[in-house]
């Protein structure tokens, strides 16, 4: 995939079809990160939720460096923690 192709597929997925399986981002990454507060018993935000979830993609990335899905998520993820 290209850089636009990456860029382009991460706009439409967290615009798109994962916007509506999982609803508002804000929200899912609030509830994530009362999840984790709890499991971990300490205070998580939604921003370092988004930079875990980017963590995870990072590290199949380096098992898998060809995968393709991993670089749109990884771009995803950055994305919206920046927005958040």
């Amino acid at each position: 995939m290209t850089r636009d192709e990456i860029l382009g597929t991460a706009k439409e997925l967290i615009n798109g079809d994962r916007a509506k399986d999982y609803g508002d981002a804000t929200e899912n990454f609030d509830r994530i990160a009362a999840l984790w507060s709890v499991i971990l018993n300490i205070p998580i935000t939604r921003k370092e939720v988004a930079l875990c979830m980017a963590g995870v993609k990072m590290a199949r990335l380096v098992k898998s460096p060809d995968h393709e899905d991993s670089w749109v998520d990884l771009v995803a993820y950055g994305a919206l923690g920046g927005e958040m």
